[in-house]
Formats: structure tokens, sequence, C-alpha cells
């Protein structure tokens, strides 16, 4: 068994995401199961079964089968609504989701996918059990989670100070550029009024020569 505590890591193409928890009736869901192995270099093969255990009750049952011979659904309240959707051409599977076809509201309950791994070595082999755990909740119809609505407000408060920024940065370009303006119109004055006294005493010491 691995530990509680074990985190999800990802090796390679193999990434662990948990699954979705929520289910709309009468919909198809996705319960997803995944285990990665620690070393993808090893060869290696898996077996999967699926147990459930409904709201209010306390015992598991069995409710599905995958190995080298293909999927087994063993119960018959799931009988012609489960899908394999996780790995496929390989017997080392590392992707053991399922696909509930036409959801109810007795689907609700907790999940748990078993991998039976066993990972070849030169000398000797390898026997691993990987244990994941869903637990199911079945809605009327969808809500928004939490984080999509967290999302969706951080994506307008960066829209709203992307716009204040370039906002502030117009008004501080604008006064730069009118007090560039007003301090070249300010030189020129300067320069004209120069030239004018400069041409003024010309004339002065011009008529003082004359006399």
């Amino acid at each position: 068994m691995v530990s509680p505590l074990y985190a999800p890591r990802c090796d390679g193409a193999c990434a662990e995401v948990d699954s979705d928890t929520e289910a709309v009736a009468g919909r198809g869901f996705k319960l997803g199961c995944i285990s990665c192995k620690r070393r993808s270099e090893v060869e290696g093969s898996a077996t999967v079964e699926w147990y459930f255990r409904p709201d209010g009750e306390s015992d598991f049952v069995h409710i599905y089968s995958y190995n080298e011979n293909g999927p087994t659904i063993e119960h018959n309240f799931f009988e012609d609504r489960i899908d394999w959707n996780g790995s496929k051409r390989s017997n080392d599977i590392q992707d053991a989701s399922i696909y509930v076809l036409n959801v109810t509201f007795n689907d609700s309950g907790t999940y748990r996918c078993f991998f039976y791994r066993t990972l070849t070595y030169e000398n000797y082999e390898y026997f691993d059990t990987v244990d994941k755990v869903v637990h199911l909740t079945v809605v009327a119809k969808a809500t928004r989670g939490t984080a999509s609505i967290v999302s969706e407000v951080m994506m307008y408060v960066s829209i709203i100070g992307l716009q204040v920024w370039l906002l502030i940065e117009m008004i501080y370009c604008y006064r730069k550029i009118a007090a560039a303006g007003e301090e070249a119109l300010r030189e020129a004055a300067n320069a004209e009024y120069l030239a004018i006294a400069s041409e003024s005493k010309d004339n002065c010491a011009g008529v003082q020569v004359g006399e």
C-alpha cells in the first residue's frame, strides 16, 4: 500500500491528477484514477479493480475489473453503464479511469480504485498495490466550483488593474509631453527675445557711430 502522505508526481508523459467529484444526473461522468510508476524505464504490468460504497451504506461492492483480457462489469447495477477510459494498448496500466454513463442520484458515494502492479527487474519482480479514493456527489444541474469563481474574479481584477495602469501611463506621458512643449516654447521665446535685444543693441550702436 502507498502511504496516505504520498504526494502526486509526474513521470514523463504520466501526471497524477485528482478526479472530479461532482456529476450531473442524466449525463456521463469520468471517474479519474491515475497511478504513475516511480521509474518509467522499468517494465511493468497492472490489473485494476473498482469498488463502490453508496451513501448511507457501510460495505463496498466490486463493480469493475480490467486486466490483460479486457474489462468486466462486476455488478448488475452498473451493467452497460461503465466504459474503460484509461490506458489503452498496454498492460502497463497507469491510467485506470472509467466513464459512467447516464449517472443517477444512486451513484453518489465513495469509489475505490486499486492498482495491482508488477514491476519486472533483471533478477526479481516487485509487487505493489495502490489505492485511490473518489467521493462522488450527484447533483441535478452543474454548479460552479469555488476555484472557477475565484479565477473569474481574479481575471476581472487583473483587467481593471491593467486599464487603470494604462490610464495612469497615458496621463503621465501627456503631462510629460505638455511640460516638454512648454519648455520648448519658453526656450524659443527666450531665444527670440535675446535675438531682438541683440538686434536693438546693434541698431543703437550704429546710430551712435553715425552721429
